[in-house]
Order: C-alpha cells, then sequence, then structure tokens
C-alpha cells in the first residue's frame, strides 16, 4: 500500500506544465504579471551562481550572483591587546561589573574590521519591447527548477525558459518564438558596481570591480560573459548584442572571480568562464535542460510530503486557494484549509537549499546565493550564532546531506584560521570563531561587545560534524574530521575559568540579549554557553571512543563535562537564560538561545529531562508566538520538540503571512513572507526559509531521543498525509503514511544492521517488533533490522 501510494504522489509531482490546470501545486510557483520588485522575481541556483528571474516583457532581467564576489580579500581581524585585558575583563563579570568589562572589550578585543559583505555581479537585460501582451504567465518549477516565462504578443506566443544548470555550472536562457523569425531583441549588462562591458565573437563580456571595505582593499574582480546561439542575425555594438529575424536564442551566461580560497586570489576568472561555455555549448538547450532536471531530482527527488486537512475518504479534496497565483494564495493562507501551502513552503526550502550549497562550493550565507544590493543586511555574511546553522538544519533530516560538504570545508578553514585566533587573542589551544565569519574566513569578534564576544560560533558549527556522522554512520567522514572536533574542544578546556567547581566559559554573551536588570549581554556561562560547550565536548568525546582514539584525553573530556553547570529552573517556572534568575516573563526577543538544548541539540527531552522540559514550555509561552522571520523558524523546531503540532502550526501560520516588500512593514506588521517565499526577517533573511523546512520535518519524524519517533507533533490541520524519504538517526530512510490524525502504515529502510528503536502515539504491528515500554502517550518497540531491508510497518 505505501509503495502505491508514493508511486501515485511522484506521478503527481512531475506532470507539470507551464500555467496549466494540473495538480503539481506542491512544486510550482506561479504568477500573472512580471515581477515589479526584486522580492517578486524568482531564485534560480546551482550554487557556484545564483539567479533572480523577473518575467519582464518590455525587458527581462536576469540578476546574478557568484558565491565567492565579495568585498575586500585575504585578512584576519584578531586583536592584539586582547589578552592583556582577558583577565581584567574576567575579574569585572566576576565583580558583577559587566557594563565596565562591556567597555574593555570594545575597546580592547574588538579592533574590526567587522567582516567583508557579498556582492551582487550585475545584471544582464533582455530588451524585447514587447508590450500589450496577453495570456501572461510566469513560474518557478521547484521539481525541476526552471523558471518559465510565456505569454502572447502580436500573435506570437513566446516562451523563456532559464536554469542554472546543476551539471553544466552556468545559467542557461531559452527564448523561443512560436513563428518562425518573429524574435527580435537586444542585450546589455548593468551594474551598481564599477564595470567596463565590450562584445567579442558575438559575446557580451562585463567585467565588475570588486570592492574595498574597512580599509581592506578589493581583491576580487568578477567577470560575466553571455554567449548567443541562435537561428538568426546576430549584430554587435560597442556595449551590447541585437538578436534579429530569429525563432529560438539560447545565452549561455557565466561568472566568476579570481578566487582561490580564503588566502589565494590568484585565479583567472576569463579562463574559469570559458571553460564553463566550451563545455556548454556542445549542447542544444533541450540536452542542457536534460541534464540540469536528470542532476536536479536526483537530490529533490528524495524527499515528497502530501499533507490534507481533509481525511482520506474525501476523495483527495483540496483547498480551492491551489489555484491561485502564489502572492494571492499566500495572502490567503491564514485561517484557510490550503495545506499545500505548506507542502510548497517546505518544498521550496529544500529547492533552495540544494540551489545555493553544493560540493566544492561557498556555504549557503545570509541570502544563500543572491543578493541584488551593493551593501547587502548585515553583510550577508554567516553569522553562527544561529543563522548560518540554521540554514543546514534540514539538510539531514531532508535527505540532502551533499549539501553540507561546502558548510564542513569552512569549518576545516575555519578551524586553521581560528587556532591563531584562539593563540593571539586568548593564549588557548585548539581553535575558536565567534559570532560571524565570511569568505575570508575571519574568526575574531566583531561588531561590539553584545554580538561579538561570543566564542562559541565555532563549537556550535562543528555540532553539524556529529550530526552528519549520526544521520549517515560515516566512520571514514568522522575520521577526516575528528581533528577539527577536537581542535574546537580543546579551546573550551583552555578557555574555560574553574570557579566553586565549576568551569565557566568567560568572558561571553546570550546572543544579543541582556537580562532584567542588565545594562549589557556580555556575562560569564550563560545557559547558551554550557550547552554548546556539553555538545562539542561530549560529541568529541565519543567520536574519540568510535574511533577508538585518545584513550587519556577521552578522560580530560570526562572530566571537564562533569564540572560544567546544569540548567536551572527559575522563578516562573522558566528555564533560566543565565546563572542568576534575570529571566522577563514579559520578554519576547526574538533570540531564544538558552532552548538550544531543546533543539538543535538534545539535552532537554520529555522523556529524560521532564522538568526541563516543562521549563522549556514555559519560556516559549512567555516570549510568545509573533517574532522576527528567522526566530518563527525556529520556533517552529521548539514547539515540534515540545511535542505540540497544533502549536508549531500556529507558528507556520504566522511565518506564512504576506510583506509585499521591503519598506512596507508599517501596513504589513505581521508580515514575514514575501511574494516570492523569501522569508522576511525582514528584510530579507534564508535561514527563516531553511527554519521553516527543518520544522515540518521534525514535525513528521523526530530522533535525537535514541529513538525513531513516527509523527511526533502531527496537528490537528494535517488530518490525512504522506511523506517519503526523510532521513532519522542511525542511517534509517523513513516513510509515513497517516489517516484521521493517525498513523496507517511506514516503511523503514536501515543503512547498517542492528536494532531499531522505534516509537509511535499508536500501537504498531511489523515482522520481528518487541514492545518494551509504554508510557507518556507513546509505545516504544525493538526492531532487528539487516542493512537495506525495509521494515513494514502497520497500525494495529
Amino acid at each position: 500500500m505505501m509503495k502505491k501510494i508514493i508511486n501515485l504522489l511522484i506521478c503527481l509531482t512531475i506532470t507539470g506544465n507551464l500555467c496549466a490546470k494540473t495538480q503539481n501545486w506542491e512544486n510550482r510557483m506561479w504568477y500573472n504579471k512580471p515581477a515589479a520588485w526584486w522580492l517578486e522575481a524568482l531564485p534560480i541556483g546551482n550554487s557556484r551562481m545564483g539567479a533572480m528571474v523577473y518575467g519582464g516583457t518590455d525587458k527581462e532581467e536576469i540578476q546574478l550572483n557568484e558565491e565567492t564576489f565579495w568585498s575586500g580579500g585575504p585578512h584576519n581581524n584578531n586583536s592584539t591587546t586582547s589578552l592583556q585585558h582577558l583577565q581584567e575583563v574576567r575579574d569585572l563579570i566576576f565583580d558583577g561589573k559587566e557594563k565596565e568589562a562591556e567597555g574593555v572589550i570594545n575597546r580592547e578585543f574588538i579592533k574590526g574590521p567587522h567582516g567583508m559583505r557579498f556582492l551582487p555581479a550585475g545584471s544582464l537585460i533582455i530588451n524585447l519591447n514587447h508590450q500589450n501582451v496577453k495570456d501572461y504567465c510566469r513560474e518557478l518549477n521547484l521539481d525541476q527548477a526552471t523558471a518559465v516565462t510565456a505569454y502572447t504578443c502580436d500573435g506570437v506566443k513566446f516562451t523563456r525558459t532559464v536554469i542554472a544548470s546543476m551539471e553544466d555550472n552556468l545559467v542557461a536562457v531559452n527564448i523561443k518564438a512560436d513563428k518562425k523569425g518573429k524574435l527580435f531583441f537586444s542585450l546589455n549588462f548593468k551594474s551598481q558596481l564599477p564595470c567596463s562591458v565590450s562584445t567579442v565573437n558575438n559575446q557580451l563580456v562585463a567585467w565588475v570591480d570588486g570592492v574595498e571595505q574597512e580599509g581592506i582593499p578589493a581583491a576580487l574582480k568578477a567577470q560575466t560573459i553571455t554567449k548567443v546561439i541562435t537561428d538568426g542575425n546576430i549584430s554587435a555594438q560597442a556595449e551590447s548584442l541585437t538578436i534579429d529575424n530569429a525563432t529560438e536564442a539560447t545565452l549561455l551566461i557565466s561568472t566568476a572571480t579570481n578566487f582561490v580560497n580564503y588566502h589565494d586570489v590568484s585565479g583567472n576568472q576569463q579562463a574559469k568562464n570559458e571553460e564553463f561555455i566550451k563545455n556548454a555549448e556542445k549542447f542544444s538547450f533541450k540536452q542542457l535542460l536534460k541534464r540540469h532536471i536528470d542532476k536536479f531530482q536526483k537530490q529533490f527527488n528524495r524527499v515528497h510530503l502530501r499533507l490534507s486537512a481533509y481525511p482520506e475518504s474525501n476523495d483527495g479534496k483540496r483547498s480551492e486557494n491551489e489555484k491561485l497565483p502564489t502572492n494571492e494564495r499566500l495572502s490567503k493562507f491564514y485561517g484557510s484549509d490550503d495545506m499545500g501551502m505548506v507542502e510548497l513552503l517546505f518544498n521550496f526550502g529544500r529547492y533552495l537549499l540544494i540551489s545555493s550549497s553544493q560540493p566544492g562550493g561557498q556555504p549557503a550565507n545570509l541570502q544563500g546565493v543572491w543578493n541584488d544590493k551593493r551593501n547587502a543586511p548585515w553583510d550577508s555574511k554567516y553569522t553562527i550564532n544561529i543563522n548560518a546553522e540554521m540554514n543546514y538544519w534540514p539538510a539531514e533530516v531532508c535527505n540532502i546531506s551533499e549539501t553540507t560538504q561546502p558548510l564542513f570545508q569552512m569549518i576545516k578553514e575555519l578551524s586553521e584560521t581560528g587556532s591563531e585566533t584562539a593563540k593571539v587573542m586568548y593564549d588557548c589551544k585548539g581553535w575558536v570563531a565567534h559570532h560571524n565569519t565570511d569568505l575570508w574566513r575571519i574568526a575574531g569578534p566583531i561588531d561590539g561587545a553584545p554580538w561579538g564576544m561570543f566564542p562559541n560560533g565555532g563549537a556550535w558549527l562543528c555540532t553539524h560534524i556529529w550530526e552528519h556522522y549520526q544521520f549517515t554512520l560515516d566512520k571514514d567522514f568522522l575520521r577526516e574530521y575528528y581533528p577539527v572536533l577536537k581542535g574546537a574542544s580543546d579551546f573550551y578546556l583552555d578557555y574555560m575559568v574553574e570557579k566553586d567547581g565549576e568551569l565557566l566559559v568567560v568572558p561571553s554573551v546570550s546572543p544579543e540579549h541582556g537580562g532584567r536588570g542588565k545594562s549589557t549581554p556580555v556575562c560569564a556561562a550563560c545557559t547558551m554557553d554550557n550547552q554548546i560547550a556539553r555538545d562539542i565536548l561530549s560529541q568529541t568525546l565519543e567520536a574519540a571512543k568510535i574511533l577508538n582514539m585518545d584513550a587519556d584525553y577521552q578522560q580530560k573530556l570526562k572530566t571537564a563535562i562533569e564540572k560544567l553547570p546544569p540548567m536551572k529552573v527559575g522563578q516562573y517556572g522558566q528555564l533560566q537564560e543565565w546563572r542568576e534568575d534575570l529571566d522577563d516573563p514579559r520578554d519576547q526577543h526574538r533570540h531564544i538561545s538558552h532552548l538550544y538544548g531543546l533543539h538543535p541539540s538534545n539535552q532537554i527531552s520529555p522523556y529524560k529531562t521532564p522538568e526541563l522540559w516543562n521549563a522549556a514550555r514555559v519560556t516559549l509561552e512567555q516570549r510568545g508566538d509573533q517574532a522576527t522571520g528567522w526566530s518563527l523558524g525556529w520556533k517552529t523546531n521548539f514547539w515540534a520538540r515540545m511535542l505540540d503540532g497544533n502549536h508549531a502550526f500556529k507558528i507556520i501560520s504566522n511565518m506564512l503571512r504576506i510583506l509585499p516588500n521591503e519598506g512596507m512593514e508599517r501596513q504589513y506588521p505581521d508580515g514575514r513572507t514575501f511574494p516570492n517565499l523569501f522569508d522576511a526577517h525582514p528584510p530579507f533573511q534564508i535561514d527563516g526559509n531553511f527554519g521553516v523546512t527543518a520544522g515540518i520535518a521534525e514535525m513528521l519524524l523526530q530522533s535525537q531521543d535514541g529513538f525513531v519517533h513516527l509523527l511526533p507533533a502531527l496537528p490537528d490541520k494535517w488530518n490525512s498525509g504522506l511523506v517519503q524519504g526523510l532521513k532519522a538517526r542511525g542511517g534509517f530512510e523513513v516513510s509515513i503514511a497517516w489517516n484521521n490524525n493517525h498513523l496507517t502504515s511506514a516503511e523503514i529502510i536501515p543503512a547498517a544492521d542492528g536494532v531499531l528503536k522505534l516509537r509511535c502515539a499508536d500501537q504498531i504491528k511489523a515482522k520481528n517488533s518487541k514492545l518494551i515500554a509504554s508510557h507518556d502517550g507513546v509505545y516504544d518497540y525493538e526492531i532487528n533490522v539487516q542493512k537495506g531491508k525495509a521494515v513494514a510497518v502497520q497500525r494495529q
């Protein structure tokens, strides 16, 4: 039965055609007019390049980004005066003079530069001069990663398809007229940055200068080559190309910089571009399209999701809102029965991560790989006190672990730059990174003490290494990255100060947040400090055990772990954010950092630490259900871990409220999603998209507690549904079907021989299953499994 349903689901998700009345709504964003601004344009990407497609008729704009086009050049931002003031800062904090400590940190620890910024590479403009068009439609097909625009003008149907080829590593645009010789257009290039444009051999060539920032000279320059292949005529002007009497044209667009790695900028951007174009022009657009879709779908098609507010007996009833243009559908979502909108949001998050983070490239930054601003918000850097980590929360559970490779490469590089930071700034072994980094892998603190004095960013990133091992059981990977884990632990062993029998992280901050009566976030050993320290030390210890390494070091880690301060419950029944009971029950700050132990960590559990779990609920209730977009993404995961699907769905509903554009916050104060489904902080931050995608998966499957927990937080609104291909820790691939809010069947495929521990709110039957416990409204089972052999589960 499960296989039959899954096959039907796959059929429904691959049959979409442009603006047709199909059943592909969960993978299709469409609009009935061109984008008027960037946050209506549609994103495509292949990790190396990103592009935003406006779908214009008079003129089309393809706004371009290249993942390595950043300001500045190789440098570090390590203060050389912090070490001589470190003890002074610690003494001030222990004496209750945190504000004075903040002043010393700002003067002596945070000298700048404060990180470089991600730059736009410019825009290709296609001048079409099509006026008074009819039957207009533009769409983004998430399951094919294609942006298509179609309309009729003067009796001719024009179709434009844009891809960022996953296989051929460039952007390709195909333009067709349905009548011979009726395609006329010209090309030019524009940039907010200084640039020069020329034409060579039917190619438009643009050079864009990088920029200096905070005294760091520009070391990078971007080149974009656009090659035209057409059956029409091409004529070249000084800075433009004109194509006439054509029926079809394909544009091959490649952007590259001279970046090689964080300390080498000796690359040849023209050689890179020419190689990409040379390889791509061997193929017709039809072949390029097939190569792209085939590679993209190897990742995207692993997971499928169907949700319905109605039981199966309603013959697959779906919301009428599904047929609306996506911006209208979004504006009507709140309070509706359109669970397909949740499917679309989930699939869009998976699409964005695949499109912005692939092996060999850079990690997804604060805006993925998309930015149109000369000065991006927060520089579009890697903010590693929550945002960069959140970007990768869907990667493992949503079965696209390839996307994590750029993250792991960045962590390895940070372990190199961060070792110098640890030595110079704190005289510590190992390595450290604070709350932000960039293309150049800076590891020192930036911005100011309330933000920058966070020595936990590197360790938090390292938890993704351990997570990857838990999901994949890849010992070779664990062995490769064990030195990185060990280096992060070494830093804590040196940096922490023993006081009254406890090891304290000091100085630090609870990210961007002070407590009641506190004039600064600067503190000693806030709850998040202790949780992250416990995770990195414990995970390094477990890795050493698995790899049978460093016996003496294992004991050293055990001793340190035993001295870490425990979490505390405060006077209001809340989980304390600090060592002191300073939480304000009326505080609704966006950062809820002390619940890191609930998610993404597993230190707070309803089954193992019920008192702390109940305290976490109090904290969540105090913080409320509104927040910035990325914070709503985190809250979705929090409430999923609280096993409260209805509350998690309420948070998703709060996220799915339209904000038409930046600058319209006053008219739309609750708007948290832009018309193109980008998350609104506001402004745009992509981490909210990734956070809510992970949260939806967490509502359907959890595995952090030692059990594969089926449907742990299923909301009433998801009456019936199916999810295929999610991953659980222990190397399990899981598919689940349910009806009337109860499990009907599941299929679990193990990656190794062993014992599957299964948890469900419904009693189940499966071959060789054994009920081992019944508690707290759930049933726990053990099932002996064999590698690759599916376990079929049915509700009793």
